[in-house]
């Protein structure tokens, strides 16, 4: 009997060792006065997560290397204040719509729609007044074999010119294994467009590293990408990745073509800033989109979405202007994005996956970032 109950407890001290724990703490104040709140999900193999409810902000991501040392993965800054001040979109919530819109304009039932103006002459990730920049309420968070962390937001009908009354909805979940999954739901009063993603900038390397990360080996499974225009819009036409800088299929650094002047694709980009068709297109589950690793470290992110695009992004506008983590000055190819989405412009291409949201029908976005470690 004693032994069996020694046996017992042992048993259960393993499954509470290997539990995802979540904790809440205040992280800070914005300049208005409302407090912000840090909610950290850690799981047992030391992988964790911070999330800031300004912006629903994935604020740190910590990750072991193949000995174990953890650093954070993700390009930010230190303290609140940088990401009310400065607002790069590192680590946010997008919405109510990620990515391009051509000329800030839409039309939805004949009626046409105009958004502020953010990107040159285009609206882009919510123009400058979308969910990134704003407080979002702690609905729950809770501890167990998967940790989580949910947070919601109300955006009025005629928020920042999008039609509508929308309820968001963003739930981070961080399993015991270190995969943290993260559930964009949406509901709306009338019709309206919604894309959501997170705007996480990686560096396996470790942010800060000073290689950069153009030595990070990056996998996108897409045969075709959408060119875009100088304006950085898409065309409209999906394009083959074969035998040009965008071909990941089997895997590359990342510095390879980036610099390439031959291709105008890379030219308007200044570097990659394109929307990868994904060959799985939409799923009802989560599939891989990207793989990105770190040959010295060992560290390995795989994305899984269910969305039909990923935008990738090779940090080529960072250019030294603002102190991030650690006092590092975060300059191009410090890190990449890798934003699962619907395409660029969609409201305005026909031909592209719709993202029309109607009452009734809910919007949801399911993505994950996994974590792991080649040996």
């Amino acid at each position: 009997m004693a032994g069996g109950a020694v046996l017992a407890m042992s048993g259960a001290l393993a499954v509470a060792a290997q539990a995802a724990e979540a904790t809440q703490t205040p992280a800070g104040i914005l300049s208005d006065g409302t407090p912000v709140t840090a909610v950290t999900l850690k799981a047992g193999n030391g992988v964790s997560a911070t999330i800031l409810s300004f912006g629903a902000t994935l604020e740190k991501f910590m990750a072991p290397d193949r000995d174990g040392k953890l650093a954070d993965i993700t390009l930010g800054y230190d303290n609140l204040s940088g990401y009310e001040a400065h607002p790069n979109y590192w680590g946010a919530t997008i919405g109510r719509y990620a990515n391009r819109i051509a000329g800030g304009r839409f039309t939805l039932d004949d009626k046409t729609y105009q958004l502020p103006k953010n990107d040159r002459e285009n609206s882009l990730h919510g123009g400058g007044q979308g969910f990134d920049v704003r407080n979002w309420k702690v609905e729950s968070i809770k501890s167990g074999p998967v940790a989580q962390a949910v947070f919601s937001l109300e955006s009025a009908d005629g928020d920042a010119g999008y039609p509508g009354a929308v309820n968001a909805r963003v739930t981070y979940s961080l399993d015991e294994n270190g995969s943290l999954r993260i559930a964009f739901d949406a509901t709306t009063s009338e019709p309206t467009i919604i894309n959501m993603t997170n705007h996480a900038i990686f560096n396996m390397a470790g942010e800060g590293a000073p290689q950069g990360a153009m030595e990070n080996v990056l996998t996108v499974p897409a045969s075709h990408y959408t060119p875009v225009n100088e304006a950085l819009i898409p065309t409209g036409e999906l394009r083959g990745v074969e035998r040009t800088a965008f071909d990941f299929r089997k895997g590359k650094s990342l510095n390879q073509g980036l610099r390439d002047g031959t291709d105008q694709q890379i030219v308007y980009g200044r570097g990659i800033d394109h929307n990868f068709a994904l060959d799985k297109g939409v799923t009802k589950e989560p599939e891989l989109a990207a793989r990105l690793e770190d040959p010295a470290s060992g560290r390995v992110l795989e994305v899984l979405t269910t969305e039909p695009g990923l935008q990738v992004y090779s940090g080529n506008f960072l250019d030294g202007t603002f102190v991030g983590k650690h006092g590092h000055l975060y300059r191009m190819g410090d890190g990449i994005a890798l934003e699962p989405q619907k395409f660029p412009d969609s409201p305005n291409q026909s031909s592209f996956v719709s993202a029309r949201v109607d009452p009734g029908k809910p919007y949801r976005h399911v993505m994950i970032y996994r974590v792991s470690v080649d040996r």
